[in-house]
């Protein structure tokens, strides 16, 4: 066995002890534990200005593409995102790459010890231990320090009040789109999920946010009042101006709060990507410059042109085409429909798509109908997973009997796409509906060679 072999065993036993907590599923709402761990570590979360990102859909890509900006600038970036995709490391980049597995190791090793100091002293309070998310989040604000960066992109992991990322200030608080998603825990209308979102904006803060639905904005505006933030709202200090679609993406005209930029490159599909933009460069603009100060044009260029959003209408599969998309609620599914028909000139679409027990899989399905000849349905691997059967009894209430195949596993249903894609020159297959699923198919694809055209 290779030094890179053990390593890679190394990192996957981090990922293993951190499975053992309590899941993403089941969120403490609690910021203290988090609080006392970063405490015990130094409070590493200091050591580098914090960009705090929230929202319901965009979130992802917004920090990508506003951390590929920085590091355009030269400056060596944090990035905390989540879910991962295919390997654990993603969650945690470090200067636009995943976190090493000898730095995973190490880092962990570091705030392991201090991590268990806490569950100890949680359990004599009757309490429950470090959850997933908050041991990451840990781990990851160390793990930072450690590089060091000279500022950290810090994607929420669910809400933001009591998000256990929340134990960061944000100099800058960032909100893209907010909607109904994790109703459960963040509330039933958008107005209660926007106020728990709105935790995230500190005392004298500069706060952006993409256009809101008005109950939404309200509770921005408020919480921006009592914080004594700026608050720079699209579309008044931020715009997209236009935008064209271009070969492997699109060319992006966007007003910023201190100039506008156009025409700029960027490699992603769909004009949410392109309002995805538009409030990455305000959001650098206001860090950079509270909003005053244009950004260098070609660094810009140079920030869109090396942006990435795996699992984000990315190509996965040639001959036949197989794209794949983390829409996982009905907004996403709704903005992923429409960019399918803008950027993409397809005769028939079939969709592989599972959905975990807790997401609005019928809104899912009801959004991508429109577009959608067949759908081959099926279940994350999850314990979380909505039953094939169940979620295929859905598609036929929304698509017909003749519309819908089931497949309990995941990889013959991706199989089974293909083979009808293949059927015909001008068809192709979505993988969504489940980040889960997703993932299963970028690791199944890459396996399998599916963008080789003679695979």
């Amino acid at each position: 066995m290779t030094d890179d072999d053990e390593l890679r065993e190394d990192a996957e036993a981090v990922y293993q002890a951190l499975l053992a907590r309590v899941g993403e599923g089941a969120p403490e709402r609690r910021l203290d534990a988090t609080r006392r761990a970063v405490e015990l570590l130094g409070d590493p979360q200091r050591a580098y200005p914090i960009i705090h990102i929230t929202g319901t859909n965009g979130k992802t890509s917004t920090s990508r593409i506003a951390e590929s900006i920085l590091r355009a600038y030269g400056l060596r970036t944090g990035l905390l995102t989540s879910p991962h995709l295919v390997r654990f490391n993603e969650r945690i980049m470090i200067d636009g790459e995943p976190i090493s597995d000898e730095a995973l190791v190490s880092n962990w090793e570091d705030v392991r010890p201090y991590l268990e100091i806490v569950d100890a002293e949680l359990e004599e309070q009757g309490k429950a231990p470090l959850t997933f998310f908050e041991a990451l989040t840990a781990l990851a604000f160390a793990a930072f320090a450690d590089a060091p960066v000279d500022v950290a992109v810090i994607e929420v992991g669910m809400g933001g009040e009591w998000d256990s990322t929340n134990v960061g200030d944000g100099q800058v608080a960032v909100f893209t789109p907010i909607s109904l998603d994790h109703t459960k825990q963040l509330g039933g209308t958008v107005r209660e999920i926007a106020r728990t979102k709105s935790g995230i904006i500190k005392p004298s803060a500069d706060v952006v946010t993409s256009a809101q639905a008005p109950e939404a904005m309200a509770e921005l505006e408020e919480a921006a009042r009592l914080t004594e933030s700026t608050l720079a709202a699209q579309p008044r200090a931020f715009d997209v101006v236009s935008t064209r679609v271009a070969v492997g993406g699109q060319l992006v005209t966007v007003r910023g709060r201190a100039a506008t930029y156009e025409d700029v490159f960027l490699p992603l599909y769909g004009d949410h990507q392109a309002q995805n933009a538009a409030v990455a460069v305000a959001a650098v603009e206001t860090f950079l410059g509270r909003g005053t100060q244009p950004l260098k044009s070609d660094l810009v260029e140079e920030g869109f042109a090396t942006a990435t959003s795996p699992g984000r209408l990315q190509l996965i599969g040639v001959e036949p085409t197989v794209l794949v998309d983390a829409a996982h609620n009905p907004a996403g599914a709704a903005t992923l429909a429409d960019a399918l028909r803008r950027y993409f000139d397809f005769d028939e679409l079939t969709f592989v798509i599972g959905s975990l027990g807790d997401k609005d899989a019928r809104g899912v399905l009801r959004a991508l109908t429109p577009v959608a000849t067949q759908f081959f349905v099926t279940e994350p691997a999850s314990e979380r997973a909505l039953p094939a059967e169940d979620l295929g009894d859905i598609a036929r209430e929304e698509a017909g009997d003749e519309a819908t195949i089931v497949y309990t596993d995941a990889l013959d249903a991706l199989e089974a796409a293909r083979e009808w894609a293949g059927e015909e020159p001008r068809r192709a297959v979505v993988v969504t509906g489940s980040i889960v699923l997703v993932g299963a198919a970028m690791a199944h694809a890459d396996e399998q060679g599916w963008k080789d055209a003679t695979a």
